[in-house]
Parts: structure tokens; sequence; C-alpha cells
């Protein structure tokens, strides 16, 4: 073999251990760039599970205090609810006792004799209209027809009255210890029209002063027939029957004419349990209490889930 065929060979197997020498290197190379890849994304991924880890702590955290948030409103309404119980039990027992007594009154006024009774069930009145207490226009003084149906409504309202009466007079050490509903008071309501002088001051003036007569004077002669009235106590052992007037200010109907003005002339009866009065302002005022106490733990809990959106991201 000549010498150049020698040096061409060598040549040869020179470049092919260079080329096979760069091979190597960049093989080399993409592997330890594969190893920092790989170790980057271990990095990451550790960080990001660490992350999810801290978000996973921080929302058990607000699930934590919201959680007894809620119970203690549990707790609370409960409470409210233990509340009212009571007061909703007595009112419906005053509410059915009331409607059976409106009921009897109505049924033993037209036994009487006493027509067009009407019943206002949801405010407790016997309404008894100017054919069963008939005032003249501007007079407030009883006619003998009058007086003759006032004393059949004292009949009727006296075994009532006493029946539903907390005690009677000479016993009111134990009025408060009557069990059950029990009447607080008996109304006379007298009322007028709008009619009457032309100056509306003075018109208004007299219409009070008439309806006010008108109760007083219906008052003086349910006594005068069942004198016994003035006995029966309600649990404060006050008399239980009393009048008020309320000059137009109620009417029936706001039309005018002679037929609705007679209507609105006329003498309610107003019947109050007791049950209305005995649960007062002490139990509206606890109510109110519970109830922003738990107004403010529902507006702690909304700002609660608000701050966890923004603190666990």
């Amino acid at each position: 073999m000549s010498e150049i065929e020698l040096d061409a060979g060598s040549s040869h197997e020179a470049e092919d251990e260079n080329y096979f020498i760069s091979m190597t290197d960049m093989m080399v190379g993409m592997l330890f760039l594969f190893i920092i890849m790989l170790m980057m994304f271990a990095l990451n991924f550790r960080k990001g599970d660490e992350d999810a880890e801290r978000i996973r702590n921080c929302l058990q955290a607000v699930v934590n205090e919201n959680a007894a948030l809620s119970a203690d409103v549990n707790t609370k309404i409960a409470s409210v609810q233990q509340t009212i119980r009571g007061p909703i039990e007595a009112l419906q027992v005053a509410a059915d006792q009331r409607q059976k007594l409106l009921t009897d009154i109505k049924s033993r006024l037209e036994a009487e004799g006493i027509q067009q009774v009407e019943i206002d069930e949801q405010n407790g009145v016997v309404r008894l209209s100017e054919r069963a207490i008939r005032f003249d226009p501007n007079k407030s003084d009883l006619d003998p027809a009058a007086r003759d149906n006032v004393a059949r409504i004292a009949r009727v309202l006296e075994p009532i009255i006493q029946r539903y009466s907390a005690c009677q007079d000479g016993a009111t050490d134990h009025c408060s210890g009557h069990r059950g509903a029990v009447l607080e008071t008996v109304f006379l309501e007298g009322h007028t029209d709008s009619t009457g002088v032309a100056d509306p001051v003075q018109r208004d003036r007299n219409n009070w002063q008439l309806s006010t007569e008108r109760a007083t004077n219906t008052y003086r002669e349910i006594l005068a027939d069942q004198p016994e009235l003035r006995q029966f106590r309600n649990r404060r052992g006050e008399q239980i029957l009393s009048v008020a007037g309320y000059s137009s200010t109620r009417p029936i109907t706001a039309a005018d004419g002679r037929d609705f003005w007679a209507r609105n002339r006329r003498i309610d009866l107003r019947f109050v349990m007791d049950a209305e009065t005995k649960y007062g302002i002490d139990d509206i005022r606890a109510i109110k209490t519970l109830n922003d106490e738990i107004r403010q733990q529902i507006e702690r809990m909304a700002q609660l889930n608000q701050e966890g959106t923004s603190r666990c991201r």
C-alpha cells in the first residue's frame, strides 16, 4: 500500500472518530439537559403540591370557622324558637277562646232579639248596628228602645264576662294566679259619623265628645241593669269593663249618605284577651337581641367566605 493511500485511510478514520465524539458529546449534553428539566419539573411539582396542601389547609380552617359559626347560629335560632313558642301557643289559645266568646255572644244576642250583629274575629269586635243601639244625630242619650236593647246586651254579657274573668272583686289576691286565657279588657267603643256643624274644628271637637258620651251612657246603662259586671277583674285586679270614644276616625264605610252615616254611628264591643298583653316588651327585646346576633353571625360567615377566597389563593 502506498503512503498516499495510508494517509487517506488515516484521514477517514479521524473524521469518523471526531463524528462519533461529537455525537457522544451531544447525547451527553441532551441527557444533562433532560436531567435538569426533570429536576425542574420535580421541584415545580413539589412546590405545586405544597401550594395545594397550603390552600387545602387554609380552606379547611375557613370551613371549620364557618362550621362553628353555623352551630352558634343554629343554637340561637333554637333559642328564638323556644322563646316565642310560649307566647305563640298562648296567643293561639287566646284567639281560639275569643272566637268562641264572640260566636257565643252573637248567638245569644240574636236569641234576645238583637239582630244584625256583626263579628270582626280578627280584631275581637262585636259590632252593634244602629238598629241595636240607636242614637239621633248629634245626640248621645239613649231612647227607650235603645235602653231596652242595652238591658238585653247586659244580660248576655254578664255570664260570659264572668266566665272569662280572672277573679272577682273581693278576691283580687288570686287574680294573677288564674290559669288559661282570660279577658284583659272589654271596651265599649263609641263612634260617630263625619257630619255635624259646618266648622271643621268645632265638628271634630263635638264628635269626640259625642262618641265618648255615647260609650259612657251605654256603659252606665249596662251597669244599671247588671251591676255585677263591676266586680269582674283581669289578672292585675282591674275592672274589665271600660269605655273609649273614637269620633269619626274608625268608620265602617267612607261613603257619604244617610244610610252610610247611620252605619258609622254605632257601639262596638272590643274584647282584649290577657295573652295579648301578657307577653310584651321583654319577650320582644329578647327576640330582637337574638335576631341581631344571628344577623351578625351570618354577616361574619359571608365575610369569612370572601376573606378565605383571597387568603387561600
